[in-house]
Formats: C-alpha cells, structure tokens, sequence
C-alpha cells in the first residue's frame, strides 16, 4: 500500500515556491468585481470592424486560457515534484479558468447571444488559433520524460509571455486612448497574472534543463528552436488576418517579437530578436503608475478588492464639528 503524503507548508519546497503562492493570493480577482457595464457607450464609439477585431481577439484569449487552465496547468502539476508547487499550479490553473470566464462576462456586457455564438464558431473555424492550440497541447499530452517536461514548461511559458499578447493588444491600445477602460482592466489584472503564471514556470524549466545531461540540453534547446520558429510564422499570419482591418499589423508584429524575448528570458535564455520600439500607447499599458508587468506588482489602476464590509448604521452618519 501505498504511503500518501499531505503538503507541509512549514518545510518550504524551495526558497521561491511560497512567495508565489503569496503572491497570486494578492493578485486574485474574479470579474464580478469589475464594473464593465461602464464600456456599453463606449462601445457604441466603434467601427463595426473594431467590434469585430475586438470580439475576435478576446475570442482567442478564451480558447488560449481554456488550453492553459484544462491542459497545461494540469498536466504540469502531475510531473512535478514537491506538494507545494503543485499547490501554486493548481491555484494558477484556477486563475486560468477566471480569466477564461472574464471574457464571457465582457462579450455578456457588449454583444448579442448570436454575436457570442458567431465568435466561438469562429474559434473554432480559425486556422492559425486552432493551430497555437494544437502545438502547445501536444507538448503538454506528450510528457514522457525530463526533457519533455522541460519542453512542456517551455512551451506554457511562450503561451504566457507571448502568444496571449496579440490578443491582449487592441484591448491595450483603446484603454491607452481612454476607450473600454473597465475591459482593459480586466486585461490589466490578467497581464498581472500571467506575468508570475510565465516567470514561476520558467524558474521551474531552468530547474530541469539545468538537470539533463549535455545531449539533453542540445535536443531540448534544438526543439525549443524549431518550436518558436514555427509558433511565430503562424503567430504573424493569425496577425496579419486580425489587425490588417485596423492598420495596426506592424505594430502588433513588433509587440509580439517583445514578448518573445521576454519569453526566452523567463527561460533563462537570450532575447532572440532584435530590440526595437513598440507602441507607446501599449507599452504604457503594461507599466503604469498603477500596476507595473513584473513579479511582486500588485493589483493595479486603483484596484482594490473588498475584504472587510460592514453595514452602514445611522452612528455612521453623526458627525463632530
């Protein structure tokens, strides 16, 4: 029989793996405390192919969270050593799930039931969205061994830092300019998340690569190669089909060439493109004075949530003079 053990906080796993925990408990947020009502009349501002491109992107952010929080997470979690980190996966893949439902709730605040369901045929019907999710999957459904651990992680990292990023650009751009702001919001909270979701698993990637042996690590980083290679060819088609509408194709390109190095740096790796300026607006929009996209920000743009409510009595309402 075998002998079950119960996670133990107070033998830490790791020097890091706490802090983490602590941190998404600082972070976590559901969209019901989101006020996203206020974006109806901004709403009604847009083009028809802003709408669009709008529901379109936020439609591919639904599919990315639903691979993430029902495969990736899971997956992950069950190759992993140490209770405590598995505990951290599984909040994270939690949090996947939120921010999955957050995009319903926005689609429920702005379109019509036939508007919804014509966005989630069309995720379905997308060549290049289908294709970011049948890679990723494959690597998470094919872990056999270290190295596919590792690739595993590497490839939920590139999901994380870069691959939601051409999604999470529009919703960016039009809060940068004062346009749905409370759904930027929620893309604010959601960056927050993925920032510490991509730079833990990394650590925990660099942990395995750093294990395998020298014929590993070339194999491993051979396939790492030819997997972002083939990621971001497809990345900028699902780009270019996208943003094409709204002129905004080669400043997505850059935005995405960002991520990626900001990918292979939370794998310990080199940026493997070249630096380059990326739209002020946007950029502004993951580093404000707010909320800040790195590990140890906090929630960000005045978010606040509730933890302590009291009843309001009339003794509230005396006051000294």
């Amino acid at each position: 029989m075998s002998v079950w053990k119960a996670v133990n906080w107070n033998r830490p796993d790791d020097d890091f793996t706490d802090t983490f925990w602590k941190q998404n408990m600082m972070q976590f947020w559901t969209d019901e405390e989101i006020p996203l009502s206020d974006d109806q009349m901004s709403w009604l501002t847009l083009s028809h192919d802003e709408r669009e491109l709008y529901m379109k992107v936020l439609g591919g952010l639904t599919l990315l969270d639903t691979v993430q929080g029902g495969v990736g997470m899971p997956k992950i979690l069950e190759w992993v050593d140490g209770l405590q980190r598995k505990a951290v996966l599984g909040f994270m893949g939690m949090m996947e799930q939120i921010h999955a439902k957050s995009y319903s709730s926005i689609f429920t605040t702005l379109a019509s039931t036939e508007e919804i369901d014509n966005i989630f045929s069309w995720i379905e019907s997308n060549r290049c969205l289908q294709i970011k999710a049948e890679t990723i999957s494959q690597y998470y459904n094919g872990i056999k061994t270290r190295e596919d651990l590792y690739l595993a992680m590497a490839a939920s990292v590139l999901l994380e830092s870069y691959l939601f990023y051409s999604g999470f650009f529009y919703p960016l751009y039009l809060a940068g300019q004062g346009k749905m702001t409370s759904s930027g919001e929620v893309i604010n909270l959601i960056l927050r998340d993925e920032s510490i979701h991509g730079l833990y698993i990394g650590m925990l990637a660099q942990e395995i690569y750093a294990q395998l042996d020298e014929n590993e690590q070339q194999s491993a980083f051979d396939k790492l190669q030819s997997l972002i290679r083939n990621l971001h060819s497809n990345e900028e088609l699902y780009t270019e089909e996208l943003y094409q509408s709204v002129g905004l194709t080669d400043e997505v390109k850059a935005f995405i060439r960002y991520n990626a190095n900001k990918a292979f740096m939370n794998l310990g790796l080199e940026p493997i493109f070249p630096e380059e300026d990326i739209n002020p607006i946007v950029l502004n929009g993951i580093s404000t004075r707010t909320k800040q996209h790195d590990f140890f920000s906090k929630k960000g743009n005045g978010y606040v949530r509730t933890l302590h409510v009291e009843a309001l009595t009339d003794r509230d309402f005396l006051f000294d003079f």
